[in-house]
């Protein structure tokens, strides 16, 4: 996802967002341990799109308080 597109979601949407993304990465990385995935760069790509989602989410919740 471009951060231009994670910047238009919501804090709920966001959150919603980050806990599928966080299973999905847990799921690869146990296929990749069985070997049923080769490419290990889509893990790495899922990671980053996390790590941009929360720290847009983070930015939100700043606004939020403030």
């Amino acid at each position: 996802m471009k951060i231009a597109e994670i910047r238009k979601l919501s804090t709920n949407d966001l959150t919603t967002e980050s806990t599928k993304l966080r299973e999905e990465i847990a799921e690869l990385k146990r296929r990749l341990h069985t070997g049923e995935v080769q490419n290990v760069r889509v893990i790495r790509n899922k990671r980053k799109d996390l790590a941009r989602m929360l720290t847009v989410l983070s930015e939100q919740l700043a606004k939020e308080t403030v």
